[in-house]
């Protein structure tokens, strides 16, 4: 049975789709049409609109987790954080990209590397948790 050239999963082979030079299934392929941009300025302003009348934003579950863990640990780089989540990379970016435009956190460079930290030091807040079925 053929296999996923990014995951390695065995998938039938009419699943499999070519992209970039390679075959893939359904997931990596519709996850390689991704396109996250952390640095967004329109999605800030958008982002900003969907504040609740206490001023603070409506997080998913993974969201709140994610932002828990970096009020915990001040910094965090970003390999550590998926892997304490049980998230892959690619959704932790998508996590990011979104607590980004909140302005509730973001990169910054160390000499160890980058790491998720706080978007303003010292500026934890209590984001309302909102229910998504997914």
């Amino acid at each position: 049975m053929p296999k996923c050239e990014v995951c390695g999963q065995e998938c039938e082979a009419e699943e499999l789709r070519a992209q970039a030079g390679r075959q893939v299934c359904e997931d990596c392929f519709l996850e390689g049409l991704e396109i996250t941009k952390v640095c967004d300025p329109w999605a800030v302003h958008s982002a900003k609109k969907t504040l609740t009348g206490k001023g603070l934003p409506p997080l998913t579950p993974r969201q709140q987790q994610l932002y828990d863990l970096i009020v915990q640990e001040k910094e965090i780089p970003p390999a550590e954080a998926a892997r304490r989540l049980g998230i892959s990379e690619r959704e932790l970016q998508a996590q990011v990209a979104t607590l980004r435009h909140l302005e509730l956190i973001r990169g910054a460079k160390t000499p160890q590397g980058v790491v998720l930290t706080l978007f303003h030091r010292g500026a934890e807040v209590e984001p309302e948790t909102i229910s998504r079925n997914t």
